[in-house]
């Protein structure tokens, strides 16, 4: 297959999305001729610069391929590291294509308001002789079990809380709550401290705090997230960015605490789980929530949003709804994905179902061996082996923990069983190196909110 001039060789493609164009196998296309030097720095908060150094054709011929190439390496860095300013070294006319992408009323439009708002600065493209050097901060955090602890897991159907005394949970909870359709902050606040109190009843003392939490948090306050999503931009900024903040210290005053994105805990808790670190999670449920334990053991503060970082080079891609861009995660490896594919594999979904529901007629379905259902989980287990090769050149991880509604079930296991043939066949120089693993039965114990229990250390 061809794509804006270039030659893309695919052995396994998707039985249901033959137009699938595998993002990094046109990565390797297009590097093969590609001489001329072109350096990315995206950077984040308090200095820290994530570099990314590569090549562009610079031919009038391929200038098309070069802007497409940088444009999906920069949305990549910026939803993988996050940041609010990009520095371009490199072909004057692709920096100016990427100015204008990256504007407000841009192509990128959607990426240049988000990155500003979470970051608190304009965002801002700009061309340099040398972009600056690769500098990040990777932060230990997690793992303390010493003392009486509390771990709260927002989702965005339910809440769950745990109770843990010296790594043991005494108590577990899980409250069905709404907070996606909620305006008012004030339920969220008091939803919050509700299983706060439940979790302390059972504790003789609280030691500290820690939050799981769906979202970008930077030093514990919230910066974006889809929990608050009907809240209004001034009681976000009032009532929210701040939230379990309060919630901790109103409830408990002076106690040390920490708030993470969820997807982080999760391969903190796989990682404690197979005793081992450098694990990337990924759960696949309403969206792509990714977490990731770096070598050392740490979280390293980056946003980890692979729900928008581009996996599929095809022109005919399906669009993100809400940031307009095409090709991106969230529509492979999530509830969408099933829903998306369902037409093609000859399975008719009522659509006054919420796609949850879809799904569970999907999952049904693969329960009864229904071939047509097969072909979706098959599908989405190609998806998935092209993606995890070029994750691997991104993080570099050693594991890979999938989770979600989408694993679960006869559909889980095949999506899997597909996913590590094609590894196996078409990418034998890195299948060796990635090791996929299911929640155990450890893991279960651990529990995602047990995990986020452990996260704040108790200075004594």
């Amino acid at each position: 297959m061809k794509h804006l001039g270039i030659d893309v060789n695919v052995k396994h493609l998707p039985p249901l999305d033959p137009a699938f164009i595998p993002l990094g196998r046109f990565y390797e296309e297009f590097l093969k001729n590609a001489k001329e030097p072109f350096d990315v720095a995206v950077e984040r908060s308090n200095g820290q610069m994530a570099v990314y150094r590569t090549r562009v054709h610079g031919t009038e011929e391929l200038r098309e391929a070069d802007i497409y190439y940088i444009d999906r390496i920069i949305k990549t860095l910026l939803w993988m590291k996050g940041g609010f300013r990009v520095y371009l070294a490199g072909n004057e006319a692709v920096c100016d294509a990427m100015k204008a992408h990256y504007s407000a009323g841009g192509s990128r439009d959607f990426d240049f308001d988000y990155m500003g708002n979470v970051f608190e600065h304009p965002f801002e493209v700009v061309r340099v002789d040398a972009v600056p050097e690769e500098k990040s901060f990777s932060k230990a955090i997690g793992r303390h079990l010493d003392g009486c602890r509390i771990g709260f897991d927002a989702g965005g159907s339910d809440r769950k809380v745990s109770a843990v005394i010296d790594g043991e949970s005494v108590y577990s909870e899980e409250v069905v709550w709404f907070p996606k359709i909620n305006s008012d902050p004030d339920y969220h606040y008091d939803g919050i401290v509700s299983a706060l109190k439940s979790a302390a009843e059972h504790l003789p003392r609280v030691d500290a705090v820690g939050v799981s939490s769906a979202g970008v948090y930077i030093d514990n306050r919230t910066m974006n997230a889809s929990l608050f999503l009907k809240v209004p931009k001034d009681q976000f900024d009032a009532k929210v960015k701040d939230i379990y903040i309060r919630a901790i210290t109103d409830t408990f005053g002076d106690v040390p605490y920490a708030v993470v994105n969820d997807g982080d805990v999760s391969a903190l808790a796989g990682a404690m789980s197979l005793e081992d670190n450098n694990v990337l999670g990924i759960a696949m449920g309403t969206s792509e929530a990714v977490g990731y334990v770096d070598e050392e053991g740490n979280i390293t503060g980056w946003l980890n949003e692979l729900a928008f970082v581009p996996v599929d080079a095809a022109p005919t891609a399906m669009e993100d709804e809400w940031s307009g861009d095409i090709g991106c995660g969230v529509k492979y490896f999530s509830q969408d994905s099933v829903i998306k594919l369902a037409p093609a594999a000859g399975i008719e979904l009522d659509e006054s179902l919420s796609p949850a529901e879809k799904l569970k007629v999907v999952q049904g379905l693969m329960e009864q061996d229904d071939p047509r259902a097969a072909k979706i989980y098959e599908s989405i287990g190609v998806y998935l082996a092209h993606s995890l090769v070029l994750y691997h050149h991104l993080y570099g991880y050693r594991h890979v923990l999938l989770l979600g509604r989408v694993m679960s079930g006869k559909g889980g296991d095949l999506l899997l069983e597909t996913c590590k043939k094609v590894l196996a066949d078409e990418y034998a120089e890195v299948n060796g190196k990635i090791h996929l693993a299911l929640p155990d039965e450890k893991f279960r114990r651990v529990g995602q909110s047990a995990a986020a229990a452990s996260l704040p250390e108790i200075v004594k």
